[in-house]
């Protein structure tokens, strides 16, 4: 460790949406932060990559435009379920775009507001010490700072691991696809969730008419199946819409992207004074497409109840009180999803109730009296975000 530690007066631990909102809430009111990433360099995540209007809203306010990005416009939902394909109109056009582009753009706009981003700075360790954090990095350095936002993302610090969530059994993978030119044209525009046994997952496409292949299945399910291969042919096998999509299509990368113990359903802070954002907040099934946009608002929020006097405990209780009802209704859907019965009901209750996939995107979004719009000393939204 190093014997003598580098300070600063707020610090911010990761560099996802989450972390990068807060930190740009925080500078933009003149305020000096420190931001610590453990990646050097862009990269991906698992993540479904569905941008809700709230999470645009929150975007702009932070000065990036995802369709400068590259982002693609999704306007239909289907779902899949066995051999049955029923769609509806989402309510709002709605975006896609992946976290490997997103993600920078934010850290960027952090740098830009005045931000002192490090990259490759790994916390292996946190504590508090006569009432100053101290956070140890691999390779012998360390921070101290009076202030620390949590903001690791779905990887816990050790130490200050989350509690399991009310539907914690899930594993997810990530795959991104080159589809054929026919298979791009039938997805455009649209986000296809498709069910099968043992787990759930979506379809969409992003930047550069990637398709993105998410999923999340049940630890049961991935052990008895072997691995993704033998998963991926299973699926594809119970689900003909999704083996349609993916002949002929190839992948981007050698292997996919995988991680293990979500908390689907987690909804707590830490004691001590931590203030956690993102998915050490909160962590939302990933069908609901309302994770990206609750990453902005914790960071939003936080900030917010920190400028504003509040405590960590506060800021916790106020963010426990606007997800707590949508939460509770997106863990009950994911439990069901991921059933017999559920793949059953499903196709049949959105045929006969269309307007049930708005009222679901409805119920699980953070309520509307919660956002935040004011832009008060904020920037202003640019026209070209920085990568």
């Amino acid at each position: 460790m190093s014997a003598c530690p580098h300070t600063t007066s707020h610090l911010v631990i990761g560099g996802g949406l989450a972390g990068s909102m807060v930190a740009i809430r925080l500078v933009t009111q003149g305020r000096e932060v420190t931001l610590l990433e453990r990646e050097r360099a862009a990269h991906h995540k698992v993540c479904g990559e569905f941008l809700s209007r709230e999470a645009v809203e929150y975007l702009a306010q932070a000065g990036v435009n995802p369709l400068d990005l590259g982002a693609k416009t999704i306007r239909i939902v289907r779902l899949t379920a066995r051999r049955r394909t029923v769609e509806a109109a989402l309510p709002f056009p709605e975006l896609s775009l992946s976290r490997c582009v997103l993600d920078e753009a934010m850290l960027g706009r952090a740098a830009q507001e005045g931000c002192r981003v490090e990259r490759g700075a790994q916390v292996e360790s946190l504590a508090a010490e006569d009432g100053v954090w101290r956070a140890a990095l691999r390779g012998g350095e360390s921070w101290r700072a009076p202030q620390v936002f949590l903001a690791n993302g779905k990887h816990d610090l050790r130490g200050w691991e989350r509690e399991p969530g009310r539907h914690g059994d899930l594993v997810g993978f990530k795959m991104h696809w080159r589809l054929t030119a026919a298979q791009t044209a039938a997805l455009r525009e649209s986000i296809e969730l498709f069910l099968f046994s043992g787990g759930y997952g979506g379809l969409s496409l992003v930047e550069g008419d990637v398709a993105n292949f998410c999923f999340v299945v049940r630890r049961a399910r991935l052990r008895a199946k072997g691995g993704w291969a033998e998963l991926l042919a299973a699926i594809q096998e119970e689900v003909p819409h999704i083996a349609e999509r993916l002949q002929g299509a190839a992948p981007k990368w050698e292997r996919p992207l995988a991680v293990s113990a979500i908390p689907y359903g987690y909804l707590d802070g830490r004691p001590f004074g931590m203030w956690c954002v993102g998915d050490q907040a909160a962590v939302i099934p990933s069908f609901t497409g309302d994770g990206m946009s609750i990453a902005l608002h914790s960071g939003a929020l936080a900030a917010q109840k920190y400028l504003a006097g509040d405590s960590a405990e506060q800021y916790h209780r106020a963010l426990r009180a606007q997800l707590g009802r949508g939460m509770q209704i997106a863990t009950a859907l994911s439990r069901a999803m991921v059933s017999g019965v559920g793949r059953t009901l499903a196709p049949i209750g959105l045929s006969v109730f269309p307007g049930a996939m708005s009222w679901i995107a409805r119920s699980t979004r953070v309520p509307e009296n919660a956002l935040l719009r004011s832009k008060e000393k904020l920037p202003e939204p640019q026209p070209t975000a920085t990568r």
